[in-house]
């Protein structure tokens, strides 16, 4: 069974037991986290939401808080003397899903 999910304006795909990356949320780690704009319910019938499914959430637990490999912005403009140079380490929260319940 898989589940989409929407959370602060991306969706994810998620099946119980397995990890997901959102984007930073503001929770200490261990503590418990419920989705409840869900999407689409896969598995054996489909259910698809108009926008949500009625009665169906997703529950995990917070692993931690982690920041990816850097990635290196560069700008040049050629003949002009124009480099920028800038790094970026995008910031996530780690979960483990539970389970999907509904």
């Amino acid at each position: 069974m898989y589940a989409v999910i929407h959370d602060r304006g991306k969706q994810y795909t998620v099946k119980a037991g397995e990890r997901v990356r959102v984007d930073l949320m503001n929770v200490e780690a261990g503590s418990e986290v419920v989705f409840d704009r869900v999407l689409l319910v896969g598995g054996d019938a489909t259910r698809v939401g108009t926008p949500t499914v009625e009665g169906v959430a997703v529950k995990g637990t917070v692993l931690g808080m982690h920041k990816d490999r850097k990635i290196i912005v560069f700008k040049k403009k050629r003949r002009q003397k124009y480099r920028r140079k800038q790094g970026h380490r995008q910031r996530y929260t780690d979960i483990k899903v539970d389970s999907i319940q509904g």
